[in-house]
């Protein structure tokens, strides 16, 4: 049987983590049971009653949060030489194109998000052995590969979060850090919620959002009530 951590036994001993809460109340148990160090990330679990291997149950979108994602994001923009001071006066951290490209094809992927154009996917493609298993491909479904560049570019910087239903039909995205304050935590996480709802499939049939917790960085689940649409 595996041992349960002195920090797990203090916070299952604060909280009745069984309790369904709304997203104000579970962001506060969240914080109360969080330990780390450091700013740990807030996340949210909401597991869906689609069948991802169906083409059409395949849930994926993005959001914007209202108060940002708490987390600082490396981005790279893969443009033609007429895009870069666009890009770089919008944010991004790393502006290029064939260099970047050469770089990445030997391995460096010291970023967050790339985003690129549509006319220059041609070469980007061929990175997708590197970028796709990281999570890094840009993808017209996401934003990230838009002929509006400086847009995508501030859009991710002031808290854009993209997501895609996994395997086992849980979205799981963060929503904050343990320093936000227990309300924008909760509306952040109500903007993926309502974004979710917008992106249920027709053909997914019975209940669409089966459960929802939230948690932080190497703390419990904290169920949130499923039928929460607002903050």
């Amino acid at each position: 049987m595996a041992q349960v951590s002195k920090k797990r036994k203090e916070a299952l001993a604060k909280h009745d983590l069984t309790q369904v809460r709304n997203l104000v109340e579970a962001a506060k148990v969240v914080k109360d049971i969080t330990y780390t160090k450091f700013d740990a990330s807030v996340d949210i679990d909401v597991r869906l009653g689609v069948d991802p291997r169906k083409a059409d149950q395949m849930v994926r979108g993005v959001a914007t949060l209202p108060h940002g994602t708490g987390k600082t994001v490396r981005v790279l923009a893969l443009v033609t030489p007429d895009k870069e001071a666009e890009a770089t006066a919008a944010g991004a951290d790393f502006v290029g194109l064939d260099d970047y490209i050469s770089k990445i094809e030997k391995g460096w992927t010291d970023i967050d998000v790339i985003i690129t154009m549509p006319s220059v996917m041609a070469k980007v493609g061929r990175l997708g052995r590197v970028l796709g298993p990281r999570g890094l491909m840009p993808n017209p479904k996401s934003g990230t590969v838009t002929t509006d560049v400086a847009k995508a570019v501030q859009e991710v910087k002031a808290g854009k979060i993209d997501f895609k239903v996994d395997k086992t039909g849980i979205i799981h995205t963060s929503v904050g850090k343990v320093s936000f304050d227990d309300q924008k935590l909760a509306e952040n996480a109500i903007e993926v919620i309502q974004t979710l709802i917008r992106l249920k499939p027709s053909s997914a049939k019975g209940t669409y959002i089966k459960s929802i917790t939230l948690s932080s960085t190497m703390s419990p689940a904290v169920p949130v009530d499923t039928s929460v649409t607002s903050a």
